[in-house]
């Protein structure tokens, strides 16, 4: 498990870009501790990667989480996404 600072270094993001997109609901496998404090896994890892790499591609914050709703409704919604690129 990784913590919002760890999460950061690895994958060159700001703890604030983290922070937001969890804020969002952008990550579906988001954990947290008893304190209430961020834990990524490496799943949730790969949710970021991805909402990374859509944002560099110039999709919006209201894109990104429809795309990752649809992502989540599994292969049945592939050809749904393709619209988004």
């Amino acid at each position: 498990m990784y913590t919002v600072k760890e999460a950061a270094r690895i994958l060159e993001m700001s703890e604030h870009t983290i922070r937001y997109y969890t804020d969002c609901g952008l990550i579906p496998s988001l954990t947290r501790d008893k304190n209430k404090q961020r834990l990524f896994n490496q799943e949730s890892m790969n949710w970021l990667k991805g909402i990374k790499i859509l944002k560099e591609c110039g999709m919006t914050i209201k894109e990104i989480k429809c795309y990752v709703s649809l992502s989540l409704q599994g292969d049945s919604t592939i050809e749904e996404r393709y619209q988004y690129f």
